[in-house]
């Protein structure tokens, strides 16, 4: 049971809704099922970041930005909020969470099935305040598993109602849904007291532990991978992320567990002697990584067994039992048995457990390790995957050939397995690390987690008095697998862009808690198409226009270029931009920049400060003071770290926009260099937008002749 850590270190929202939403649908259910098969024995890993997660929902009232919208009465919501959740309340599966509800069905027919930014602005006329609402109340009751949906009277009659829904319906379903998140944890606790359920732990927050402990560690499976410019080997955040997690799990759950599921299966020697050393006494992996081990294969090339006595028992490396699973039939309940007849599904299931048991000597009990995500299945089976749950734990409780066992269980009773000479370093997808590094993005983040990390360390020797724990926190979160899971081009997801920024904006809280300038390249998204920033209207021409904060005419800006700040994430996702627009251009001397308000600069009240912050060709930051007479700028360089005024600039004006005139020669770039700068708006000292939030604007340093080839 995982989830990635979502939440914003800046603004303390959530930035996706998973924790909350597979909380009231996959946790609480899951373990319920077992209730009614007292004699069916599971094993449950839960990572300390999600259930930090639900906790924070729980006691600290902790908010996520579909929730928010969620709450938002139609009539309230911005145009820009109408299209996030017109774009984004239908992200569920379609066919076993859509389609059963004819109400919502009907919506996502009226907004479309493949649509562009284009077609979404003109879909969203269409929807009335009541569409927005039944909406808002559709997508929050289809992620409420079956079973809490059936029992639940409220919401028995609001899924008879199917549409029209009121503002108090979608309040009470929203309270409905985190009463169910208040009810996991005790239930997990509730059952693993009983004995029936044993409960085992990930590192903290998710991180693929032999990576941390050495980027080299790669080429155990793939030789030739492409590497990171710099080599990440921190052992002692490997052992950090371990123990915080035991530490977390005995605080939640009352005692250390025994086992541990490393993060994505991850295992190389140095790890499992490190997770030996915590007191862990068994963890799990994936049988490729047993057979990459051991130099042989279990399964011929058709896939059918060869070596079953050794892939069915564990074998233990550094005094830590380890079991392998079987990979086939855990991914058919991942993957396959979703589209099957529910009885067809578990008979072959049983089917494949006859087979394995028949190919076994007598001598001795095996183990079949079955292991898979524990959310990520059910909504692409029907009715949550309830039916085939349901009649698989029926099998399994009457079949007299087979016995469910939890880890510790088995290896109480028939030891702790043999010794293992060797361990190949890999996890439970293709038994290496490709997923996480090789691609050009993957080694980016590699590097700017590197370049953090020796910051902080550094600052942290030269202030040993200094409190770094925030800081230290938003590394380690940082170091989460799940963030280079969406880089590269293996995985996709319509939240990509989430990802990508919740992964700078934590190496972004280490340079802030320092109090340090946060490095221009991680304003500069990671995801490669998504670095620079293009306006809306291309420059055409030279301009000249008067500096004195007024649109004197139309036409001084008229051969510009302009970006949109919405469309550039110009308000760091909040829902009223400071900015409205940025307007740019240029003569054969001068780069002219124009910022427009969301209201004019001479009626905003509060001290806002300016910063036009440029990062190439040459590190210089301007600054302009909204309050300070005359007006000026101060032009500062940074030279080894440290920043110095060097000029100050005077073409510069803030009445009802801001207007500046700044010579190229002042930035020492040349004819044909390109400039890439961003504007910060401060307030108190601190940022409250940034333009564009994601990646940089550019603009090229015009020849004299540029006008006459603009022409051509």
């Amino acid at each position: 049971m995982h989830q990635p850590y979502y939440k914003d270190p800046f603004s303390g929202i959530y930035r996706l809704p998973w924790v909350r939403l597979h909380g009231a649908k996959d946790y609480l259910d899951m373990v319920k099922i077992l209730e009614e098969f007292p004699s069916v024995r599971q094993t449950f890993n839960l990572v300390p970041s999600l259930l930090e997660q639900l906790n924070d929902y729980i006691e600290n009232n902790a908010t996520d930005r579909y929730l928010e919208l969620t709450r938002r009465r139609p009539s309230e919501i911005t145009e820009a909020e109408k299209l996030f959740i017109i774009e984004n309340f239908f992200l569920a599966n379609w066919d076993n969470m859509i389609k059963p509800f004819p109400r919502y069905y009907e919506l996502l027919v009226k907004r479309g099935m493949r649509i562009t930014k284009g077609d979404l602005v003109r879909a969203s006329r269409y929807f009335t305040e009541n569409d927005i609402r039944d909406l808002q109340v559709l997508f929050n009751l289809t992620w409420i598993d079956p079973m809490f949906r059936n029992n639940d009277p409220f919401i028995r009659d609001l899924i008879q109602k199917g549409r029209d829904f009121s503002e108090e319906d979608k309040t009470l379903l929203v309270e409905k849904q985190l009463g169910i998140l208040k009810e996991i944890i005790p239930q997990y606790r509730k059952m693993s007291q009983s004995g029936q359920v044993e409960l085992s732990v990930t590192p903290f927050y998710h991180p693929i532990l032999p990576l941390i402990w050495d980027t080299d560690c790669a080429r155990m499976a793939m030789p030739q991978v492409n590497m990171p410019k710099k080599r990440f080997s921190h052992p002692e955040d490997a052992v950090k992320q371990i123990r915080m997690a035991l530490d977390y799990f005995e605080k939640v759950f009352g005692h250390r567990p025994s086992g541990m599921w490393p993060s994505e299966g991850s295992v190389s020697e140095d790890v499992v002697r490190a997770i030996s050393a915590e007191g862990i006494k068994w963890i799990a992996t994936d049988e490729e990584v047993l057979s990459r081990s051991l130099g042989r294969p279990f399964r011929s090339p058709e896939g059918h067994l060869i070596d079953a006595p050794t892939l069915y028992r564990p074998h233990q490396f550094g005094n830590v039992s380890m079991f392998f699973r079987d990979h086939k039939i855990s991914d058919l309940i991942g993957f396959t048995y979703s589209g099957w007849d529910p009885e067809r599904a578990v008979e072959d299931f049983m089917g494949k457990l006859a087979q394995i048991r028949n190919t076994l000597p007598g001598d001795r009990a095996y183990i079949v390790p079955v292991i898979l995500d524990g959310e990520n299945a059910w909504e692409y089976y029907s009715n949550d995957g309830h039916d085939f749950l349901g009649c698989l734990c029926r099998a399994l409780s009457n079949d007299g050939r087979f016995r469910t066992v939890t880890m510790s269980e088995f290896i109480h009773e028939h030891g702790a397995g043999d010794p293992l000479p060797r361990l190949h370093a890999g996890s439970w997808i293709n038994a290496n690390f490709g997923i996480w590094l090789g691609h050009e993005e993957d080694n980016l983040a590699w590097d700017y987690l590197s370049q953090t990390r020796d910051d902080l360390a550094a600052y942290e020797n030269a202030n040993p008095g200094a409190d770094l724990s925030e800081a230290w926190n938003a590394l380690y979160a940082a170091e989460g697998s799940d963030w280079n899971w969406w880089y590269g081009d293996e995985h996709t997801t319509e939240t990509q862009e989430d990802f990508d920024e919740l992964f700078r904006s934590y190496l972004m809280k280490v340079y802030k808690t320092m109090g340090k300038d946060v490095p221009p390249n991680l304003y500069v998204p990671i995801l490669l198409e998504d670095r620079s920033i293009s306006p809306v209207i291309q420059a055409r021409g030279f301009i000249t226009p008067k500096i004195d904060g007024f649109v004197t005419s139309y036409f001084e800006w008229h051969q510009g270029a302009s970006i949109d700040v919405k469309r550039s994430g110009g308000s760091m996702h909040r829902s009223e931009s400071f900015i409205s627009n940025v307007n740019y251009g240029f003569d054969k001397d001068n780069l002219y920049l124009r910022v427009d308000p969301a209201i004019p600069f001479t009626e905003i009240p509060e001290h806002i400060i300016m910063h036009i912050n440029i990062v190439h060709p040459f590190p210089f930051r301007i600054i302009f003071d909204m309050q300070e007479f005359p007006r000026k700028a101060a032009l500062y360089e940074k030279v080894e770290e440290k920043w110095s005024e060097v000029k100050t600039i005077e073409k510069v004006a803030a009445q009802d926009i801001f207007e500046i005139e700044i010579p190229f020669a002042v930035l020492k770039a040349e004819v044909n260099d390109e400039i890439n700068f961003s504007i910060e708006i401060m307030r108190d000292g601190e940022e409250i937008e940034r333009c564009p939030w994601r990646g940089y604007i550019t603009v090229p340093v015009p020849s004299p002749h540029y006008e006459t080839i603009m022409w051509y």
